[in-house]
């Protein structure tokens, strides 16, 4: 299971960040960044993100979210 960031729906709240234990983090621009997709997927996958910035991505491959 592949998940990846919507930055336009992240609201840099943390939530991900406390409930993912370590499957995301706060990168620079205070938006959550993938860190580790099985924790994610253990955490509850897209419910983790109030605002439903998480998002379960059909393709294997993840795409390189800008730094």
């Amino acid at each position: 299971m592949k998940f990846q960031i919507d930055k336009e729906k992240c609201v840099g709240c943390g939530t991900c960040v406390q409930i993912s234990d370590g499957g995301t983090k706060l990168s620079k621009d205070m938006k959550a960044e993938i860190v580790d997709n099985d924790k994610i997927e253990k955490a509850g996958g897209e419910s983790v993100c109030p605002f439903g910035a998480i998002i379960k991505t059909k393709s294997t491959k993840v795409r390189e979210e800008n730094k």
